[in-house]
């Protein structure tokens, strides 16, 4: 194996690796099926097999109109980028504020850390239910509690009530971190879902580095309680929409085998010789026919406008809850997803450090920063994470293609690692430099830029990251999405004593702390790009291990 990847000497088909040269536009999981029994894209995609593979039901969600699951799309965006805004939107005005609470601004930044927290567990309680219940009920209840959190930290009269309204919206934020990745997968075809995830990106993105830029300008001009009554405007709108115009996505699809088994269809094997009878592409129209393309025998009937407004819609998994419970804790430890928890999760745990720390260091000398000029600090960091979105995506697939061809058309998950060599270093000059620049008192644009870097580092890495999980893990990507989240409960130890710290031991060595460590784990890549694909053979010829984590996986 070239490049330093240990070959596996126990499977002939280690698990993510593909065979580019050999490999036609038919999905892994159909290559025992006969092409001409696919069901094909429209348009443009005609060519395209669609996978998942659709039914022939009318509420299967790949087969709703494509204005549908955008509109779907929106309002849960909507709704997300709000929630991002929620955390870091008080950041700007944390002087004014914990003086306005007669608290001290560790004590504040202590509220944040416990908002944090209550993510990290909540995310354990709130998979587990969207897999059982189905994610409509869980997004419902999320705005409700968003909507009643906002409303109660603007009317918070000291600091009791508003750690108790900002650890009751944590509980309510949850969903919004893993839930949309989930109503994705469940509603758009594989060669669909990039852009929309990229558009869910945007939307998280836009309220992370907007929601302060914007705050510094309400708490400075209106007063810090109007941050939490325009989200209480907002998530008053967005909780209607979400009843109104937010159906259930999940739904019990059977394999292809079965549906046309049930349909008298017989499996051919994909090597056989072809129907002379090419299918014609499968066509999503918008009355959503209940008629079987092949059979003309209507499967069931299109529910109605009211009956898609039920809260709750039924049982989507006959895995226990106990089970589903435990998978991520399983899952997080795997080496990918390990290593994931590790470099996400602390890079973006080291971010939020700037939010809780930007107030106390701009608004005092030498930059002696107003409220809302701290917000405006947010600008770096959102244009440099667009920068690095816009990049990092393209940069990842070409870098991954270059290999394989030169692997003689191999394609292997570790070929996804080359770019965090990039994000490292931007990483480095970002952690490295804030606590540089601020300690000599430079202009303030060089600590701004170092924090733009920072958050820039972390998006050039995240398509390292989640690419190479999905990729090594495809079928664990949702317990493996919910292990890596679990980086809350990291952030949360940090965010709690992070003012006193600083306060303690100065910028220069907290971040030379800070960037040591992001440093460390960096360099863990190392040792996953030599033994990765070992240890992805590991895992799959682990019999006790897959029948816990794969069984009724498909339900």
């Amino acid at each position: 194996m070239p490049w330093g990847i240990l070959e596996d000497t126990h499977m002939d088909h280690v698990p993510g690796t593909i065979i580019l040269a050999d490999q036609s536009d038919v999905p892994e999981e159909y290559r025992d099926i006969s092409r001409d029994l696919l069901k094909h894209g429209t348009g443009k995609h005609s060519h395209i097999i669609l996978s998942p593979q659709p039914t022939d039901s009318p509420n299967d969600p790949l087969n709703w109109p494509t204005w549908r699951k955008d509109v779907i799309l929106v309002i849960v965006g909507l709704s997300a980028g709000v929630v991002g805004a929620y955390g870091p939107m008080l950041s700007p005005g944390f002087v004014e504020i914990s003086a306005a609470l007669n608290i001290t601004v560790n004590m504040l930044s202590q509220a944040t850390a416990w908002v944090v927290l209550m993510i990290g567990l909540s995310l354990f309680i709130f998979n587990p239910l969207a897999k059982k219940v189905g994610r409509r009920p869980v997004y419902i209840l999320s705005s409700i509690i968003m909507l009643s959190g906002s409303i109660w930290g603007a009317l918070a009269k000291d600091y009791s009530s508003f750690l108790g309204s900002r650890i009751w919206s944590g509980l309510g934020m949850a969903p919004y971190e893993v839930l949309v990745q989930c109503t994705i997968a469940d509603t758009y075809y594989v060669h669909q879902r990039a852009t929309r995830i990229a558009i869910w990106n945007m939307f998280l993105l836009c309220g992370i580095s907007g929601g302060a830029l914007i705050a510094g300008y309400i708490i400075q001009d209106q007063g810090w309680q109007w941050t939490l009554i325009w989200c209480a405007i907002l998530f008053g709108i967005l909780l209607p929409l979400v009843i109104l115009f937010v159906p259930e996505t999940a739904y019990r699809r059977k394999s292809l085998e079965q549906q046309l088994a049930a349909k008298g269809v017989t499996v051919r094997d994909a090597k056989s010789e072809t129907s002379e009878k090419k299918e014609a592409p499968y066509e999503q129209d918008e009355s959503a026919k209940a008629e079987a393309v092949e059979t003309g025998v209507v499967t069931e009937r299109k529910d109605s406008y009211l009956r898609s407004l039920r809260p709750w819609s039924g049982i989507y998994t006959d895995t226990p809850l106990w089970k589903i419970f435990l998978r991520p804790m399983v899952v997080f430890f795997y080496p990918a997803v390990l290593w994931g928890f590790l470099l996400y999760g602390i890079t973006l745990s080291w971010i939020v450090v700037f939010s809780v720390v930007n107030a106390v260091i701009f608004t005092a000398p030498p930059y002696n920063f107003s409220v809302s000029e701290t917000g405006l600090i947010s600008l770096s960091p959102f244009i440099l994470t667009l920068i690095g979105e816009v990049i990092s995506g393209p940069m990842n697939d070409w870098i991954c293609m270059y290999l394989a061809k030169k692997n003689r058309g191999i394609y292997e998950p570790e070929f996804r690692l080359p770019p965090i060599i990039i994000s490292c270093l931007v990483g480095i000059v970002g952690f490295f430099g804030f606590g540089a620049t601020v300690h000599f008192q430079t202009h303030w644009t060089g600590p701004v830029l170092c924090f733009g870097l920072a958050n820039m580092s972390l998006a050039l890495s995240n398509a390292s990251v989640f690419g190479y999980i999905i990729d090594s893990h495809k079928e664990l990507s949702e317990e493996a999405f919910v292990a890596i989240n679990a980086r809350n409960l990291l952030t949360f130890g940090l965010t709690y004593f992070i003012n006193d710290w600083l306060a303690k031991d100065g910028p220069l060595k907290v971040f030379n702390v800070l960037g040591g460590v992001f440093v460390i784990v960096n360099a863990f890549t190392i040792p996953l790009w030599i033994f990765g694909k070992r240890i992805r053979s590991y895992i799959a010829r682990n019999k006790t291990l897959h029948a816990f984590m794969h069984e009724d996986q498909k339900d």
